[in-house]
């Protein structure tokens, strides 16, 4: 009955049907990694495009560790510190200028990600938390819960992501 059924199924819905299944999907998971003595922010394009000229602010003023990026020896973090440190020539940090120490937000320009690729920055994250799970030189998954990503990428609107307890924000673009 149901092999009867689709003979009656317009030529039109499955070629939209065939059409959808073809559209390429595109996302970008952007992941932090605590290491010692740097910690690791990676930009792993997940689609099945290319992704180019995009502009990637990261916002930790809301994260429940309250972070801020460690950049030198004397201010805001404790500690060992790291400046910020491209590990891709694709990347290049917005502002002519470092980042400050203490500051919670960084925007980095990418030039391109080829699909299922990534691109990678080092920097020192400390947590300002009166006690914090690991200490404030290292940083937990679950203190920088609720940091925020904001992605924007040309001819699309900006796409905005919060960081989960893993340490993962992940950023849906439009089909590409």
């Amino acid at each position: 009955m149901i092999k009867d059924m689709l003979n009656y199924i317009p030529a039109t819905v499955v070629s939209l049907t065939l059409g959808l299944s073809q559209v390429a999907h595109a996302d970008v998971d952007v992941v932090f990694r605590e290491g010692a003595p740097k910690d690791r922010f990676s930009i792993v394009n997940t689609s099945e495009c290319a992704l180019d000229a995009m502009v990637l602010t990261i916002d930790l003023a809301n994260s429940d560790g309250r972070l801020i990026f460690d950049t030198t020896g004397n201010g805001a973090g404790v500690e060992v510190f790291q400046p910020f440190e491209v590990s891709s020539d694709a990347i290049e940090l917005s502002s002519a200028e470092d980042v400050k120490d203490g500051d919670t937000q960084l925007t980095i320009n990418i030039k391109t990600i080829g699909a299922g690729e990534s691109v990678s920055f080092t920097i020192d994250v400390d947590d300002t938390l009166v006690d914090s799970k690991l200490g404030k030189i290292r940083v937990a998954g679950s203190e920088i819960h609720n940091g925020e990503v904001q992605l924007s990428v040309t001819g699309a609107k900006p796409m905005t992501a919060t960081f989960n307890n893993k340490s993962v924000a992940t950023l849906v673009l439009p089909p590409c």
